[in-house]
């Protein structure tokens, strides 16, 4: 496998939140740089969130640990403790089965880059704290949304 410039990638703009939470995630970019190779067992996104827009849902994962790194522009994370502008050069870490949920925004004037990387375990449930989702995967490892009681959207 050659490299290749994570910019050639194809990136992703869709979201499979069911509304009324996709629009708040749209339209930012993912560009799954582990899948271009292959890579099974390790997940890593480019992700370019434009001004205004969230991340995802506040959330936490509870089988995969998750590591963002900015790149450029500054986003706002949320969690349990509060709010804390980070920009280029810095980097967070959520360990699987710590409930304090987060998320980023980015509340400024020009788009943000960071990557995400994770592990990948197919069965990894999310829970998102602050609305009536929940999120595990099916029999093929699709993402599937439900409301808390389980019943689906």
């Amino acid at each position: 496998m050659k490299a290749m410039r994570a910019m050639d990638i194809e990136a992703r703009t869709g979201s499979g939140y069911p509304e009324p939470f996709r629009s708040r995630v749209l339209p930012r970019e993912k560009r799954a740089l582990g899948d271009a190779f292959g890579l099974s067992r390790i997940g890593a996104n480019l992700t370019t969130l434009p001004p205004g827009v969230e991340s995802s849902m506040r959330h936490w994962h509870d089988r995969e640990d998750e590591l963002v790194y900015v790149l450029e522009g500054e986003i706002v994370l949320r969690s349990d403790s509060g709010e804390e502008v980070i920009g280029p050069g810095m980097v967070v870490g959520f360990r699987a089965g710590d409930r304090d949920a987060h998320q980023f925004v980015n509340r400024s004037d020009r788009p943000a880059s960071y990557l995400e990387i994770s592990n990948r375990d197919e069965q990894d449930r999310a829970g998102y704290p602050d609305v009536d989702m929940a999120c595990s995967r099916d029999e093929q490892g699709r993402y599937r949304f439900t409301h808390r009681d389980g019943t689906p959207y």
